[in-house]
């Protein structure tokens, strides 16, 4: 093993411990407090959200040979981890631009703002499953992203039945309905949803929404991109614990 890759092993199982913990205090607060707010939304917001987070995910699953790169062979861990990396710094800095515009447009720009930051979320995996050398016009390789989007944005109290089902892949994926219908949409959307909710509702706020929603989504890129490449660096057989 090269020193690259018994760092990227160290940094794969401090995060394995991580996703494995159980909900502190604070997580359960939190949690508290996102169901707060979201009963304080409209349920008409809430109805336009859930339909466009579903649609926009449904439409990624039949229409992913229009924006699939072609895998990425016969390269390094280094090479691809360099590759993903560069692409995340892209999407880091287009979703925080798109915040910052969205936020400064008031309420109805920073509703726009949830199907334009799933877009690229969901673009930037695509390529990161083709810079680790998967294939995602596979059927199975599109769900594995949706549950690898669902691990980086659901809660505490989710997030280590999410883990086990993305650590143990090959063997979920014998499982797994080949109708997308059959997805737990509710729960993928609710999950999402309530994870972003407590930053990106401040961002309908005047005066302060594009400041708000340039720092959160170039967060959120980066809970993404950490999540992204640990699970594929569990794919690729680094892992010796789960």
């Amino acid at each position: 093993m090269t020193p690259y890759e018994q760092q990227a092993q160290q940094e794969l199982r401090a995060w394995q411990q991580q996703m494995q913990r159980q909900p502190s205090y604070l997580n359960r607060f939190t949690r508290q407090v996102q169901i707060r707010l979201n009963n304080l939304l409209p349920e008409k917001v809430h109805r336009v959200l859930t339909g466009a987070i579903k649609q926009m995910v449904q439409g990624v699953l039949f229409g992913s040979r229009y924006i699939s790169r072609r895998p990425l062979e016969h390269a390094t861990l280094p090479e691809r981890e360099t590759a993903v990396v560069a692409s995340l710094k892209y999407y880091r800095t287009t979703a925080a631009a798109e915040g910052a515009v969205t936020g400064a447009g008031g309420i109805l720009l920073g509703l726009a703002d949830f199907p334009l930051l799933l877009g690229l979320k969901l673009k930037f995996l695509f390529d990161v499953a083709a810079l680790y050398g998967f294939d995602a016009h596979d059927y199975t390789e599109r769900l594995y992203l949706l549950h690898v989007f669902q691990l980086a944005f659901s809660s505490q109290h989710s997030r280590n039945e999410e883990y086990r089902r993305v650590a143990q892949w090959e063997e979920y994926r014998q499982t797994l309905p080949t109708d997308s219908a059959a997805f737990d949409w509710r729960t993928f959307q609710q999950e999402y949803r309530d994870y972003i909710d407590l930053a990106k509702l401040a961002q309908l706020v005047p005066v302060i929404g594009a400041a708000v929603g340039a720092v959160a989504n170039y967060q959120l890129l980066k809970q993404l991109g950490d999540t992204a490449m640990n699970c594929y660096r569990m794919r690729l057989g680094l892992a010796t614990t789960e």
